[in-house]
């Protein structure tokens, strides 16, 4: 599903890091070696038909290659 995320993402958290990480291979041969993490925070998201909602996201994040692959876990409205 396409969403626009609007603002800053909120109550940021770390779910896991390293070898926690099932995507983890997957990970470092598209994105190259780093350290890892799966993050899940909080913000507000606009849908494809234009409704703006708040939602949960996950995505990955290591340093030096950034945030990557956001999913939308939940809706929080």
């Amino acid at each position: 599903m396409f969403f626009e995320i609007l603002g800053e993402i909120l109550d940021v958290e770390i779910i896991a890091t390293g070898r926690a990480i099932r995507e983890l291979n997957r990970l470092q041969k598209r994105y190259g070696a780093a350290k890892w993490r799966k993050m899940k925070g909080v913000c507000e998201i606009r849908l494809r038909g234009g409704r703006i909602v708040n939602a949960e996201l996950h995505w990955y994040e290591a340093h030096g290659i950034g945030k990557k692959e956001f999913k939308r876990k939940c809706y929080l409205d």
